[in-house]
């Protein structure tokens, strides 16, 4: 007989903050399960894409194992399911460049794919795959979550055209906030820093039907239209291919969030920019993570919440924060400890630190603060969000 377990292993898993409800960084395997429905006929070139796929997918490190499942009442519908030893190796794989062209095979032959990706918290039966006996990596609770999703996309415009183009992004009408009877996007926060253009938004309910909605919308077309011509990056979002790869090169999952335990009805919103050194930029997202959660039990941070997003070398830090961004660098920084500041320069790209890539020292962060700072474009909140 087997019985759901809830031994956890020791130093892999942590007591998970309450304060916290999303985190990428917890040291659990993750199960990715992808929903795929298969245009009639392409049941073959399916399954010929799927086995080149996974015979690429067996050497990413991180990779635990797979399976595909084939619906006994749908025969198009398909079900990809594998799991990772934790969630930082996936989300590295997925948002490379090297899994873009890796699934374009697979996306000639599919009418529509959903993703999926879960922490695993409890099991039954036996020890894991590819895992020895005591490293089950189980969480001790579930996260309790605060019921909107994270989620950012990202691009750059071609150099000279950013007044333009940040004029464009300002100047629209925004989107009908309801999307159904069960999901409404909640706020969208757009940010620059030099070229590159963030935009974080917040959706309660189904994120994929969201992003759907908002690119249906005729007033944002327009702007996505009226800005295409200053991407450094060529699209074209009449063709579902051409849109689909810009969107998924965009975007920039969020990894972590946490929220003090304080009122802060006057917080304003602001975004920090830390660009990583290559290959660094998980190690540097989990260290301001740590930061931001430590500095939740702090009554005195100015910090009441935030959102960490991380793709590749790209860190974006959304923070709100009551008093302004400089009124203690620091701790808008989230780096109170010299120590701590030491450590986050061995990731940082040099350019981030000066133009010689110099070490940042404490008195400098007044200047890495103004080097990082994103200037904010618009900031929308549903007025029932």
């Amino acid at each position: 007989m087997t019985t759901t377990s809830d031994r956890v292993s020791g130093p892999a898993t942590r007591q998970v903050s309450k304060r916290v409800s999303q985190s990428v960084f917890d040291g659990s395997r993750l199960r990715v399960v992808l929903l795929v429905d298969v245009y009639d006929g392409a049941q073959q070139q399916f399954l010929e894409a799927y086995e080149q796929l996974c015979n690429q997918v067996a050497s990413v490190p991180g990779h635990v194992s797979d399976q595909l499942c084939q619906s006994i009442e749908n025969p198009s519908q398909w079900l990809i399911t594998s799991e990772w030893e934790s969630a930082p190796p996936f989300l590295d794989w997925v948002n490379s460049e090297e899994h873009v062209q890796m699934v374009k095979p697979l996306h000639s032959c599919v009418r529509d794919t959903r993703s999926l990706r879960f922490h695993i918290v409890r099991e039954t039966g036996g020890e894991a795959p590819g895992l020895r006996s005591g490293q089950r990596r189980l969480q001790t609770s579930p996260r309790i979550g605060d019921g909107l999703i994270r989620h950012a996309l990202t691009f750059t415009v071609k150099p000279g055209s950013e007044p333009t183009v940040a004029r464009l992004l300002a100047d629209y009408a925004s989107p009908e906030a309801k999307v159904d009877d069960t999901t409404r996007l909640c706020r969208t926060s757009l940010f620059m820093h030099g070229n590159r253009v963030v935009r974080a938004i917040e959706v309660r309910g189904d994120l994929l039907a969201a992003l759907r909605h908002v690119s249906r919308q005729p007033e944002v077309r327009a702007v996505e239209e009226a800005i295409n011509p200053y991407l450094e990056q060529e699209r074209d979002l009449a063709d579902p291919e051409s849109a689909r790869v810009f969107f998924t090169r965009a975007a920039v999952p969020a990894v972590h969030h946490v929220t003090a335990d304080q009122e802060c009805l006057e917080a304003e919103r602001h975004a920090l920019c830390y660009p990583a050194r290559p290959g660094c930029g998980t190690r540097l997202a989990r260290l301001l993570a740590q930061r931001d959660e430590a500095a939740a039990d702090d009554p005195d941070s100015p910090v009441c919440s935030s959102t960490i997003f991380q793709r590749d070398e790209i860190v974006v830090r959304l923070i709100d924060i009551r008093g302004g961004l400089e009124a203690d660098p620091a701790l808008s920084l989230g780096l109170p400890d010299p120590g701590q500041v030491a450590e986050l320069t061995t990731l940082l790209d040099g350019r981030a630190v000066g133009a010689d890539g110099s070490a940042l020292k404490r008195g400098d962060l007044a200047r890495f603060l103004a080097l990082a700072r994103m200037d904010l474009i618009t900031d929308r909140r549903s007025p029932e969000a």
